[in-house]
């Protein structure tokens, strides 16, 4: 009776290990994909979203902006500012959220603009 019952324990050991094993590679693959997808992107974008500590997509919830367009964001971060400023009963925890997702998404009109302006100075071969 001792005997199957360790063979049991050891075979759920091992399955066990197995499917970890298998999960950890998954996260590996997932992990790697992602890493390569946020190269694809651009390095200054990511080195960006690790500066101010919010993604692009993040910032872009946050304030309520579908496409980048300085107007836009202007706008909905006045009002955003203005809803949540602490004299009206407001959280001073998420206006300092739509500050920094204000500066995020200026960060990354500059670096398009930016860009821009490199592949406009590229010479034509």
């Amino acid at each position: 009776m001792a005997k199957y019952l360790a063979q049991i324990i050891v075979m759920g050991a091992q399955v066990v290990g197995r499917a970890f094993a298998r999960a950890l590679r998954q996260e590996f693959a997932a992990s790697r994909a992602a890493a390569d997808a946020r190269g694809r992107a651009g390095h200054q974008s990511a080195a960006a979203s690790n500066l101010s500590g919010l993604s692009l997509q993040e910032a872009q919830q946050i304030l309520n902006i579908s496409k980048l367009s300085a107007e836009e964001i202007q706008k909905n971060y006045e009002h955003l500012f203005k809803v949540n400023d602490k004299s009206v009963g407001g959280s001073f925890y998420l206006q300092s959220k739509v500050v920094r997702a204000k500066e995020r998404l200026d960060e990354e009109l500059r670096i398009q603009a930016q860009e821009d302006r490199e592949k406009g100075q590229m010479p034509k071969t």
